[in-house]
């Protein structure tokens, strides 16, 4: 059992019935939630419970909103808790724990919900330093990202055509007004918890931005600031919470692991195909509509390195 740990343990009282104590656990949390989590607690309520994830909203005006308390061994979005567990049988399941109608609260540390309760003893960075990238790496990158793409059995889950390819295009030419345009009709467009398009703008502003910084390319960092305040200016009113709440870290350059792994790799420091393909298995079409924000982002950098 890890230091700091408490499992769930059952009881039972007089009248023979199993009651169910309190799971204390140990967490690590995004540098991006420490104003929400060291803050005086407030009222949270639970938006979902997944076996790998739960999702909390803060009642907050201030962004993240969103808080996901996660596994070791899930998807790690920039605006989650990874959750210590030591779990005794079988895999680790959140959904064992908590549930949509239990009360939740974040603050002075801790996340909690329903009989579960997370200390945070530490924190990790969703958008670390990439460091200096040479453009000729990017762009044999870049070739090597269009060969892994055109063999991947996962497509994105909007039509690459119509506003996506108006988004694309307007960044690397430096069209604005299309740019904004295309993405106002891209947030929350498509299915789920996160639709496609916002999947896809995700990626694209952390890729603009980090790699941006990373290539020398001011313009293509500039591009992304404005384009990134017209994306959390529609975010809370067209999109779901939990996808808005990306958007904003998005819109600060803070991504998941999976998508800093790929960044990392098309800057020639890390193997680039592992980490498309780990990309790539994230949710139903959210890996491959990530991926596809990265192609244009990165797409996007390169021109406007050539043309400052």
């Amino acid at each position: 059992m890890s230091v700091g740990t408490r499992l769930e343990r059952r009881t039972t009282g007089k009248w023979g019935r199993t009651r169910r104590q309190t799971v204390f656990a140990g967490g690590a949390a995004s540098v991006a939630l420490r104003p929400a989590v060291q803050a005086p607690r407030r009222p949270a309520r639970v938006l979902a419970v997944f076996p790998a994830a739960a999702y909390l909203e803060v009642r907050s005006g201030a962004e993240p909103r969103v808080i996901a308390l996660v596994t070791p061994d899930a998807v790690r979005p920039p605006n989650a808790i990874v959750v210590g567990f030591a779990w005794q049988a079988g895999p680790a399941d959140l959904a064992a724990v908590l549930s949509c109608d239990d009360e939740a609260w974040v603050g002075e540390g801790m996340a909690g919900a329903g009989r579960l309760c997370v200390t945070v003893h530490r924190w990790w960075d969703p958008a670390p330093p990439l460091g200096a990238a040479d453009p000729e790496s990017l762009r044999r990158g870049l070739a090597a990202l269009d060969e892994i793409i055109a063999t991947a059995p996962r497509r994105p889950g909007l039509d690459l055509g119509g506003d996506a390819a108006r988004l694309a295009a307007g960044c690397r030419t430096g069209s604005l007004a299309d740019a904004v345009t295309a993405a106002e009709r891209l947030i929350g467009l498509g299915p789920g918890l996160t639709p496609s398009g916002d999947d896809m703008l995700c990626g694209l502003l952390v890729a603009m931005r980090r790699l941006g910084h990373a290539a020398g390319a001011p313009r293509a960092v500039w591009f992304a600031d404005w384009l990134a305040a017209t994306v959390t200016y529609h975010a809370r009113t067209s999109t779901t919470p939990i996808s808005a709440t990306l958007l904003h870290c998005a819109a600060r350059g803070e991504a998941s692991r999976e998508v800093l792994a790929v960044l990392h790799g098309l800057t020639g420091r890390r193997p680039l195909a592992p980490a498309v393909h780990r990309l790539l298995e994230v949710g139903h079409t959210s890996g491959a509509d990530l991926l596809w924000g990265i192609h244009a982002g990165l797409s996007a950098v390169l021109v406007h390195w050539e043309r400052p």
